[in-house]
């Protein structure tokens, strides 16, 4: 049976909470949800457009720490405060990752921590025992 262990993530932003932004269990790696904050912690300013991009650079960030990148990527959850923002960020999702198109179930939601627009989330297969780039 495998164990569920937490993944170092020195690229990701700060955590607000008692979680951990990644965890491998067995050949998958979950990434939390990535909300648009920047290296100082603080959400980027500027809606949905600059809110995504950012979280998409947290969340490749976070790839990395574990050795793995989109094209790794089996599912990803999009959580949206206004769905009228759907195509803008499909448009900066689109361009992030490239061919790849992992599974994905988008959603709108009453509200995200920090007042934020955006939050993406994880599912990586990625077969290894390693507990991040040596996976």
């Amino acid at each position: 049976m495998a164990s569920v262990r937490p993944v170092p993530t020195p690229s990701a932003p700060p955590v607000a909470g008692p979680y951990s932004p990644a965890v491998r269990a067995g050949d998958w790696i979950v990434l939390s949800g990535q909300l648009g904050l920047g290296p100082d912690g603080r959400l980027v300013p500027g809606g949905a457009g600059p809110e995504a991009r950012q979280v998409l650079a947290n969340v490749a960030a976070v790839l990395g720490d574990c050795g793995a990148s989109w094209a790794d990527v089996a599912k990803v959850g999009i959580f949206l405060t206004d769905l009228g923002q759907f195509s803008a960020v499909n448009a900066l999702y689109e361009s992030a990752l490239g061919d790849h198109r992992p599974a994905r179930t988008t959603v709108a939601v009453a509200a995200l921590p920090a007042g934020a627009v955006v939050e993406i989330e994880c599912w990586v297969y990625r077969p290894g025992t390693g507990s991040g780039g040596d996976a």
